[in-house]
């Protein structure tokens, strides 16, 4: 055991240099970077399905949120209301983007603790 003025008494054993804490953080910041790139890949290839009217109209989004099937059921074609297919198949993406969103902001929250790290770029 040594002793110095400035430091008092000390068994030999290091400390944790400023420069060492900076690359274990840089190592951690890494390893949720790639965390989340990983969640990311897997939330955007899983399908979201969402049904709106009973069935009649259903949508299928990725989790890119991009539209990759719309099935509309014969009964839901009315010629005489025509706003009323619009307005289910506007709802079917929608909530099939919803679910998309909510599934990635829910693994990404996972990773990183609630921490919004919209402000560091991921």
């Amino acid at each position: 055991m040594g002793y110095s003025a400035r430091r008092g008494f000390n068994s030999g054993s290091m400390k944790v240099t400023g420069q060492q804490r900076q690359q274990q953080m840089q190592q951690r910041i890494a390893e949720m970077q790639q965390q989340m790139t990983d969640a990311q890949a897997e939330v955007e290839a899983t399908e979201f399905t969402a049904s709106v009217g009973g069935g009649v109209v259903e949508a299928k989004v990725n989790g890119k949120r991009e539209v990759t099937a719309l099935t509309i059921k014969p009964e839901a074609v009315d010629p005489n209301d025509v706003e009323m297919l619009q307005d289910l198949v506007i709802s079917a993406i929608n909530e099939a983007s919803r679910q998309a969103n909510e599934a990635m902001e829910s693994r990404m929250n996972a990773i990183s603790g609630g921490i919004d790290l919209s402000s560091f770029g991921l």
